[in-house]
């Protein structure tokens, strides 16, 4: 990359990888996109929390050289450019950066800077824990009982944008051909004429890397299960095929770690169910971590009422997308959720808040802070700076405990002290 809008800053390092491991200085050069509306209030308060993490972690030994890059209005109102080219390369050489929220353009162009920066950067895992702080203000009955991770596929599935609008010449086109070459397929629509066409592509390649994604995760951090979410009773070669291609290479890669729900059916076919169910339950005895599937519909139910039989759910891109904000809702809302888009192949990742900028708020001080944060919390564990993230995380607590909270929280607690955006920070620094 050669800077133009962008000042390198002195005295840091590029991170990089060796064989797919990444190599992280102590001085690396982070990017950061600080955000629009609320963005401006969240990351000030976000990088003092970062800052003061990695200082009383590493007492001076390590710190994080911070580059800001621009996208969303202050790109545009600067640059006259929503998504500049130097930011994309800035995420591409220096792998590893973090953002705020940002607007979508209006009126064309760009459909969504956040989708445009994960399909530029291939960052196919969305990645976003949802567990619960003591004391968060929550809709459910035993929200303490949530502590999952989801990793949504981030490239295909609905959101590839393929479609074609009602009454343009290629919706003409793309009917009159599809009419031709499968007309029983063609008599399945109900209103053929007046119908908007979305295509929804699920391939073998991408299912395999976000299944192994979640294994893997899963394996190192030593969780009990991974799900794979699917409606593949209703569109059964693609959501269907998500689930068979998912167990496939679970199966295939990590055969003597793991149990699938698909090696339960063999054995009940072969045995009977009471075969079965002792050999799942020797092979969750002896450490081995469990694959099983749940249809989507069901899945949002059953981790309300059954949340504890959740930890690692794997994901298509549009259940996804759901499935992470109505989760939220059971931990105190995607105010407080954090986000990773990652590519674990190249090693680029970006982290991100996962809520939107808010603008009627912008510059007072206000709004919480939480999501950016925890969503530091992640990067610095993905960076293997673990001592970081238990600091940011022990804060969080610590102030969330003391009812030293943003209004968001404050209004549905009781005996709370509401504290400004920039105080919360202070508050999660206290408390580390």
């Amino acid at each position: 990359m050669t800077p133009n809008i962008i000042q390198v800053p002195e005295g840091g390092a590029k991170i990089g990888t060796r064989d797919g491991i990444l190599q992280v200085p102590d001085n690396p050069i982070l990017p950061f996109i600080e955000g629009d509306g609320t963005g401006r209030d969240i990351w000030r308060a976000s990088q003092r929390v970062f800052d003061a993490a990695v200082e009383k972690a590493y007492g001076g030994r390590r710190k994080i050289h911070w580059m800001e890059v621009f996208a969303g209005e202050k790109a545009f109102t600067q640059f006259k450019n929503w998504l500049p080219d130097e930011t994309v390369a800035a995420f591409q050489e220096y792998l590893v950066g973090i953002k705020g929220p940002l607007t979508t353009p209006i009126g064309g162009g760009i459909r969504s800077l956040n989708v445009a920066l994960r399909k530029l950067l291939d960052l196919y895992a969305c990645v976003r824990p949802v567990r619960y702080y003591t004391g968060v203000p929550s809709p459910v009955l035993h929200p303490e009982h949530v502590d999952m991770v989801i990793f949504r596929e981030n490239t295909e599935d609905i959101y590839t944008g393929i479609e074609f609008e009602h009454g343009t010449p290629d919706n003409d086109r793309f009917k009159k051909i599809f009419k031709e070459t499968f007309p029983k397929e063609y008599a399945k629509m109900r209103f053929p004429e007046t119908s908007g066409i979305g295509l929804k592509p699920v391939s073998k390649e991408g299912t395999e890397r976000i299944v192994r994604a979640a294994i893997e995760y899963a394996l190192k951090y030593r969780r009990r299960n991974v799900t794979l979410v699917h409606k593949g009773n209703i569109m059964k070669f693609t959501e269907g095929a998500f689930r068979n291609w998912g167990y496939e290479v679970a199966e295939r890669e990590f055969g003597d770690r793991i149990y699938t729900w698909q090696t339960w059916e063999q054995t009940k076919a072969k045995k009977g169910e009471e075969a079965a169910n002792a050999e799942q339950d020797a092979a969750l005895k002896s450490g081995k971590l469990l694959v099983k599937d749940v249809i989507a519909d069901i899945v949002f139910q059953q981790t309300i009422t059954r949340a504890q039989e959740f930890d690692i759910l794997a994901t298509m891109n549009l259940n996804g997308d759901y499935l992470s904000d109505a989760l939220a809702a059971q931990v105190g809302g995607i105010g407080i959720a954090p986000g990773g888009n990652i590519n674990y192949v190249s090693g680029h990742a970006i982290f991100e808040a996962t809520h939107g900028t808010a603008p009627k708020y912008a510059d007072k001080d206000v709004v919480n802070p939480g999501s950016v944060i925890l969503s530091g919390e992640m990067m610095f564990r993905y960076l293997g700076w673990d001592e970081v993230a238990d600091m940011i995380v022990k804060g969080m607590e610590g102030a969330i405990a003391a009812k030293t909270v943003t209004y968001d929280f404050h209004r549905l607690m009781e005996g709370a002290t509401k504290v400004s955006c920039s105080q919360f920070g202070e508050e999660i620094v206290k408390h580390m």
